[in-house]
């Protein structure tokens, strides 16, 4: 089940936006290192580089003094992760956990499907991050031309209770009795210390399949001024791509970010095949040329707006497992339509109706081919292998294999179907 239902908005939360890894990674730190009592991490991304090695320290500490550190990586996304990478965490404590690892076949990861792509760091039950930002130096300007633009948000204040009760549950293994008090007492919600409504939105292969979707496709009906998306891999189904055409057929500001410096060549293509559809409707599009965008924002008139990890293609609207937080604070949309349209202003290149090139018949063909065989693909996904991916948890090295420097990463025999894998 999803942590909340959308009625259970939580009123009275402090944010802040945090863009880039500048920003993300001294704060995420930072508070890692204030902690007293608990760490729950999940990421789709962990690196051993610069920024690995410092979450990977502050980690270690954090259960040297104490801490109940959980942490929770992607087995595709995160493939090469050493056994000394993750042995010094597992002997110091570290509860770390691999979503769907597979061995390569012939050197290429095969889990492609149903990754566990969210980002969420709660530390004691009080502080939260969601957002769209791995731990990687590709985060990071110094990483050079490709270095990803990205956001998260740090929240304090009741939906943190939510976050976290929803972290909680998604640790695959039993519960026992004093687990069961000890979150229960950690996800009451906090008394309120700011005065944003926020809601976090998940979405699984189970109960909640288009949840973030339905949340984007209420905020367009009915947005009446203006509309910011930015998003990295935009291949969106029928029913967003009518929604924002009838919004700017009815007078609102559409404003779509793209990829224009793509990690992903053939996500900007797929992007692009949208462009002459949308570009009639009214629809204004912008290409960020700057370096590879990794954004997963959103901004709705005045009020409304999205910070996740969810991109709005097949992979995350109907395959992967996504986390977005919804917010209703004028304050923080502002602030993030500010920065959304500094992006427009400064280092984007906007993409008009003399930009298309004229398509042939069997060039309309082919895209409409491409378009229908994506929008199919996640409901054919269910035949292909490892659709029912596993969480397995690391064993500590015994003291043997630390004095022998092991290189052999030792699986837990548990291994369990996590929430919302199938």
């Amino acid at each position: 089940m999803n942590a909340v239902h959308a009625k259970d908005w939580a009123q009275g939360n402090r944010l802040r936006l945090l863009e880039n890894g500048e920003a993300f990674f001294p704060r995420v730190f930072e508070v890692i290192r204030a902690a007293r009592r608990e760490v729950l991490l999940e990421t789709f991304i962990l690196f051993d580089d610069k920024v690995g090695q410092e979450l990977r320290e502050v980690l270690i500490d954090a259960a040297g003094r104490g801490v109940q550190v959980q942490v929770t990586v992607d087995g595709y996304g995160s493939p090469d992760l050493s056994a000394e990478f993750i042995g010094g965490m597992t002997a110091a404590g570290v509860r770390f956990r691999v979503f769907d690892p597979a061995p390569k076949l012939m050197g290429l990861r095969t889990n492609v499907f149903r990754r566990m792509h969210r980002k969420l760091v709660v530390v004691d039950g009080e502080v939260a991050f969601v957002g769209g930002i791995n731990f990687s130096v590709e985060h990071l300007w110094e990483f050079g031309p490709a270095a990803k633009q990205d956001y998260a948000v740090e929240v304090q204040g009741p939906v943190v209770a939510d976050i976290h009760r929803f972290a909680s549950e998604a640790l695959p293994e039993p519960r026992s009795r004093w687990w069961r008090r000890r979150v229960s007492i950690g996800t009451q919600r906090a008394a309120a210390s700011g005065g944003a409504r926020a809601l976090f939105v998940t979405r699984d292969n189970q109960d909640h399949r288009t949840d973030i979707e339905q949340h984007y496709l209420f905020a367009i009906r009915a947005a009446q001024r203006r509309i910011i998306i930015a998003n990295a891999y935009f291949f969106p189904g029928y029913r967003l791509l009518r929604e924002l055409r009838r919004a700017a057929q009815r007078g609102v500001q559409v404003d779509l970010i793209m990829q224009g410096e793509p990690d992903m060549p053939i996500a900007q293509h797929a992007a692009r095949t949208l462009y002459e559809r949308l570009l009639r409707d009214g629809v204004r599009i912008y290409e960020y040329c700057q370096r590879p965008l990794h954004g997963k924002v959103a901004v709705v008139d005045e009020e409304w707006s999205t910070v996740g990890s969810s991109n709005l293609d097949p992979l995350s609207l109907w395959l992967n497992l996504e986390a977005n937080l919804v917010i209703r604070d004028a304050d923080f949309t502002a602030h993030l339509a500010q920065r959304l349209q500094a992006l427009i202003d400064r280092h984007c290149r906007q993409f008009t109706a003399e930009d298309v090139v004229p398509c042939s018949r069997w060039h309309l063909m082919a895209s409409s081919v491409v378009y229908h065989f994506l929008r199919r693909f996640p409901s054919w996904s269910g035949w292909l292998p490892a659709h029912a991916p596993k969480v397995q948890l690391v064993s500590p090295p015994t003291s043997a294999e630390q004095q022998g420097g092991a290189s052999t990463v030792h699986e837990s025999p548990q291994s369990t179907v996590t929430k919302g894998a199938g």
